[in-house]
């Protein structure tokens, strides 16, 4: 795979997650897809990424993700974001406030036989509590 089709792979991921489409995913990830910065309490792998989506959605159904920059090198895209929604409901325990959000991630992606073998994630979850006011 070239880096521009690597890119392309990154940009369908984050288009099928806006568009709350989890099932276009099981084309775009492998089922056993590493995650170690994924959430606790939640399955490894696929499952586990579209349990995490579908409880996001609980406390902000309006969730969207910006790509503002993607950068490859190799198997390996890193995409800088911007996350903004409203939270309107239970958000992992946090109860409905009604604020706006917007909060940066940075993702780096691992790419095999055209599909997302690891995904890294890290957003700015200070950021994030602040704007909902539980810091």
């Amino acid at each position: 795979m070239s880096i521009e089709e690597n890119k392309q792979i990154v940009q369908r991921y984050q288009d099928a997650y806006n568009h709350n489409e989890l099932d276009a995913l099981e084309q775009i990830m492998v089922d056993e897809v590493l995650t170690p910065t994924s959430l606790s309490g939640f399955p490894p792998g696929l499952e586990g990424a579209k349990a995490i989506h579908r409880k996001t959605l609980i406390g902000m159904p309006d969730i969207h993700t910006e790509i503002n920059e993607l950068i490859a090198e190799g198997d390996k895209v890193v995409a800088r974001c911007t996350m903004t929604g409203t939270h309107s409901g239970d958000f992992f325990g946090i109860p409905a406030s009604g604020k706006r959000i917007s909060v940066n991630a940075v993702y780096i992606v691992r790419i095999a036989a055209g599909r997302i073998v690891e995904h890294w994630g890290l957003e700015d979850v200070d950021t994030l509590l602040k704007q909902l006011g539980v810091r």
